[in-house]
């Protein structure tokens, strides 16, 4: 594959082209207008910079910017994505159009986290060679990608879409069934259910869960997910403590009003200098730019464990 083509020019549009860029493959930024398109590229190549792969020598892609809607030149694609804002007619729209214009075989996946692929595609004819794609902020350091199969899609050609993402160095994962949240979002919105509730009741404030999720089993999960850590641990202590546990946890079916008074009230983090506390610039600014170096680091840990994965399967 020489190219991808991603549909959309804001923050995850331009960190899911850094990622394939910086990956040696050309990258097609398909915007509302090719000036959109190429407003986007300044923030595409600081990210790529960012990434260690500045300039245009060798081993870097190119970018190329267009016009959707316009766009017609599919030669060499082998991957379309589509970022575009979380408007399900907006993305139908786009879809109708890709089913039409996007040669036959080459799949077609969309990064919504909130709209099912079989919403996005039903009725397209070539339905089966779409896909939820979903990545997770920043896209460009955050390694893992869900592709979620729709009603029609087919399941071998997302096996393929994984290998492609698995030869880029990300860690995909194939949901086989297209639920709402699909795998990791799921998870973390149980995690999230749990903790708001324990905010509401008064039990512990954020900054509290916030230290008892990194020094405990967050900081284990950095090494393995929770069901080898548990291989490990044993299962019989986590069976017999979820029988006293599991009947008291949250079951709410909606937020808890210590979020949406927040909501409300337009304090929505750091973007809105004020949360479940308020930022300052600088605060909001070092605390950004603390939890991308981090990422890095652990990006970068991910790697070296990759590497002597592979070395340990060789031997």
């Amino acid at each position: 594959m020489r190219k991808v083509v991603v549909i959309g020019t804001g923050t995850m549009g331009a960190g899911i082209a850094a990622g394939f860029v910086a990956a040696g493959i050309d990258v097609v930024l398909l915007g509302r207008s090719a000036e959109k398109a190429g407003a986007a590229r300044p923030e595409v190549d600081a990210i790529v910079a960012s990434l260690g792969a500045a300039g245009d020598g060798a081993g870097r892609g190119r970018v190329i910017g267009g016009a959707i809607y316009e766009w017609n030149e599919w030669e060499g694609v082998g991957w379309v994505i589509e970022t575009v804002s979380e408007n399900l007619d907006l993305k139908r729209e786009v879809f109708a159009w890709l089913d039409r214009a996007v040669p036959p075989g080459v799949p077609i996946g969309s990064n919504s986290s909130g709209f099912p692929i079989s919403k996005i595609a039903a009725g397209l004819r070539t339905a089966d060679r779409m896909f939820n794609a979903h990545y997770f902020m920043p896209a460009h350091l955050v390694p893992l990608v869900e592709i979620v199969l729709g009603e029609k899609s087919d399941p071998a050609l997302a096996e393929k879409v994984c290998d492609l993402y698995r030869r880029l160095g990300k860690k995909p994962v194939l949901v086989r069934r297209d639920i709402p949240g699909f795998l990791a979002n799921r998870i973390q919105h149980a995690l999230m259910r749990e903790a708001l509730s324990l905010v509401q009741e008064g039990i512990a404030t954020p900054d509290d869960i916030d230290l008892a999720v990194r020094y405990s089993f967050g900081f284990r999960y950095a090494a393995v997910g929770p069901m080898t850590q548990k291989e490990i641990s044993g299962w019989q202590g986590m069976a017999a403590a979820a029988v006293e546990i599991y009947p008291s946890l949250s079951n709410v079916a909606e937020p808890p009003e210590c979020i949406m008074s927040l909501v409300r009230a337009g304090k929505t983090g750091i973007k809105a200098g004020e949360g479940f506390r308020k930022w300052t610039p600088d605060e909001a600014a070092a605390t950004v730019r603390d939890y991308e170096l981090r990422l890095k680091a652990a990006f970068g840990i991910l790697d070296m464990v990759a590497s002597d994965d592979k070395g340990d399967a060789s031997r």
